[in-house]
């Protein structure tokens, strides 16, 4: 079929065609985010799941609503080497600028001037260009929990002040160190405190809940943690039906069913199958032989393009753990028996399980568990690396 009309987006964070079995998760935004701008701040969302559930399109249409009810939004990809603080600052000068226009507002030139203090102190050399003057003695204290708290208790008094709120967006959250993450909340809680109008929401990989636990044990107080996985049958069909039918084309039953479990629901693998079906069927509909003649190609593409990235990134001694996992199956598996498969001692293999949950290919749903970030990662191990 015409390849030009293929309603199929396969990609990172790509908005899928049809967003389906999300809508009580983004209802559940509006109302947070509604409540704060009224001055009732309640709990963020802060999004987990595996790579390919669709967490970052999920975190892109709660910035998109935002936006639409007037809200600001600063988007922000944590960087896996990076400096987040840095980051920070210079969404929140793109936030206050526009709030600076037209009418002079103390609470937006205190921000300012707060923001440019906060900006002095970073220590990877950060400056933001505000025409205003630092104000000494607040955000510069060193202490980069009090810092932040100042930065955003004075951002939220600005936006309270001109009618409106902040929305803080951050993906791949886990990837924020511990002292960068602690600040972060010790900053929200107290900004919750004064009923300011500021949202932190985000997304991550499984181990954001334990990490945020860790950073401050009164996090789960202050934050919702909602898991994104795959799709139900049904949502999942949809996923794939509705675009086809919207670009003029159907999918028989039997299709859908294949391309439903072969993907196991999960919404980017979706995408990857309607796309490569829909090329490879010759006309409409879509029948269960064209799924057939599409699956070397959408094998090829996972592997190139969703798989060896990630495993490319890695040591040959790393690549050994992971195969000793794929080995056991699918998982999540106990640290003792990933040691046993690989001949070893828990204790001697035990670094290259931290570097393998720091790169967030691993992560430990329980304490002495092990599962994989990807999903199918194991079936794809068992493909490229013979001895598993």
């Amino acid at each position: 079929m015409d390849e030009l009309i293929n309603p199929y987006r396969p990609g990172a964070g790509t908005p899928p065609p049809a967003l389906t079995g999300r809508d009580d998760l983004i209802n559940r935004f509006g109302v947070a985010f509604r409540r704060a701008v009224a001055g009732r701040p309640g709990k963020s969302i802060l999004m987990i799941g595996l790579r390919g559930a669709g967490k970052t399109v999920l975190l892109n249409r709660f910035a998109e609503i935002a936006e639409q009810e007037g809200f600001r939004v600063g988007l922000i990809e944590a960087p896996e080497h990076g400096h987040f603080p840095s980051l920070l600052a210079a969404r929140l000068r793109r936030i206050l600028l526009p709030l600076s226009t037209n009418v002079v507002s103390m609470a937006v030139t205190r921000a300012l001037r707060v923001l440019k203090t906060f900006t002095l102190q970073l220590p990877d050399g950060t400056r933001v260009s505000i025409d205003v003057e630092a104000l000494r003695g607040v955000a510069d204290s060193g202490n980069l929990a009090d810092d932040v708290t100042d930065l955003l208790v004075a951002c939220g008094d600005a936006a309270r002040d001109r009618g409106t709120g902040i929305v803080l967006a951050v993906d791949e959250l886990q990837y924020v160190r511990a002292q960068e993450l602690s600040a972060l909340i010790v900053a929200i809680h107290r900004t919750n405190q004064l009923d300011l109008p500021v949202i932190l929401t985000g997304a991550g990989l499984p181990q954001l809940r334990a990490l945020v636990g860790e950073a401050k044990s009164y996090a789960e107080r202050l934050f919702d943690f909602p898991e994104i996985g795959s799709l139900g049958a049904e949502d999942a069909r949809t996923a794939l039906a509705l675009p086809a039918e919207e670009s003029g084309a159907r999918i028989d039953g039997a299709a859908l069913d294949i391309m439903v479990e072969r993907s196991h629901g999960y919404p980017y693998f979706l995408q990857e199958w309607g796309y490569h079906v829909w090329n490879a069927a010759p006309q409409s509909p879509i029948t269960a032989e064209d799924v057939e003649r599409a699956a070397p190609r959408v094998q090829d593409q996972l592997d190139q393009n969703f798989f060896l990235v990630r495993l490319d990134r890695l040591t040959p001694r790393e690549r050994e753990y992971l195969a000793a996992m794929a080995s056991l199956g699918p998982g999540p598996h106990r640290s003792g028996d990933i040691a046993t498969a690989l001949g070893a001692r828990v204790e001697s293999v035990a670094p290259r399980r931290s570097a393998l949950i720091a790169k967030g290919i691993i992560y430990s749903p329980a304490h002495g568990d092990t599962a994989f970030t990807v999903p199918l990662f194991d079936e794809f191990l068992k493909r490229v690396e013979p001895h598993v």
